[in-house]
């Protein structure tokens, strides 16, 4: 009976502030609920079936409306409802921006056995982002065409991401699965030591998203790639400085980077899969350099 819920950043994290309320159709409130500290929203008194209106606010975020409709057992779920900070697609302060590793984390995950998923990550990069003037502000909230003064779509397209990552610094867990990866069948890291990521587009995907467009060198490739990035919000840190989090993703394809190999272990399935899932959460720090901690 009552009320199910979770309430969630963008990025994934509990709002353990969130307000749930709900009124009926006449407009009167019946029920008003905040999360706990894991974001969950849970009521036991038994509800009168029917639909309502269901309103889930939190403070710098903006508020969500959807209908729920309780069941003939007096219980509603609404689900994961997902709260975007407010301010849409509004970017950080222009200028330069050194991505943290120490807060940072560039992972791919790959099938495994067709059956689950291995997942490695990179443990040595570094890069730079450059939001140009004129950038920050000027997104629409919802994602449209950029307004807002002159030279806005302009500056949105100038900012720029540049990236580094070394090759050997692969780490699945696994030191047997590590230096096969590092092997010419995969990586080969010593005639590639560098993976390489150089923006050529930015453009509005949404509330708080985007599409960064630019070329990846892998494996002594380079291929237009495109990620879908989220933008977290920046605030400052304790040691003085000024932090903006990112969260991206793509897709790739290992044959897009001549990384051929395949060991079948029976028909249609591949000891490692072919696709790759990127996921990069990123910290990163407002000028040229990253204070030492």
């Amino acid at each position: 009976m009552g009320l199910r819920g979770q309430v969630r950043t963008r990025d994934g994290w509990a709002l353990q502030h969130a307000v749930v309320t709900m009124t009926d159709m006449s407009g009167t409130q019946v029920l008003r609920e905040g999360a706990d500290e894991n974001g969950a929203v849970r009521t036991d008194a038994a509800l009168a079936p029917g639909p309502y209106t269901v309103v889930v606010t939190a403070v710098g975020y903006a508020p969500v409306a959807s209908t729920a409709l309780v069941t003939a057992s007096g219980r509603a779920e609404v689900g994961t409802v997902i709260l975007a900070r407010q301010g849409g697609v509004e970017l950080p302060p222009p200028g330069a921006w050194s991505l943290d590793p120490a807060h940072s984390a560039v992972s791919a995950v790959a099938q495994h056995l067709g059956i689950s998923s291995v997942r490695g990550r990179f443990t040595e990069f570094g890069g730079r982002i450059e939001i140009a003037e004129g950038a920050a502000g000027t997104g629409s909230a919802g994602g449209g065409a950029t307004t807002g003064g002159a030279g806005s779509a302009y500056g949105v397209e100038a900012s720029r991401v540049d990236a580094v990552i070394s090759a050997a610094s692969i780490d699945t867990g696994n030191a047997l699965r590590d230096k096969h990866l590092k092997s010419p069948d995969f990586l080969d890291v010593e005639r590639f030591p560098e993976i390489t990521y150089s923006s050529t587009g930015l453009t509005p995907a949404g509330p708080d998203r985007w599409t960064v467009r630019g070329l990846l060198s892998l494996h002594g490739v380079v291929r237009e790639v495109d990620l879908d990035l989220s933008y977290l919000g920046t605030g400052p840190d304790p040691w003085g400085g000024v932090r903006a989090a990112f969260r991206a993703t793509t897709e790739l394809r290992r044959e897009d980077f001549a990384m051929n190999y395949n060991q079948v272990v029976q028909a249609g399935i591949s000891a490692i899969g072919t696709t790759l899932r990127v996921e990069l959460d990123i910290q990163a720090v407002q000028g040229e350099s990253v204070p030492g901690m």
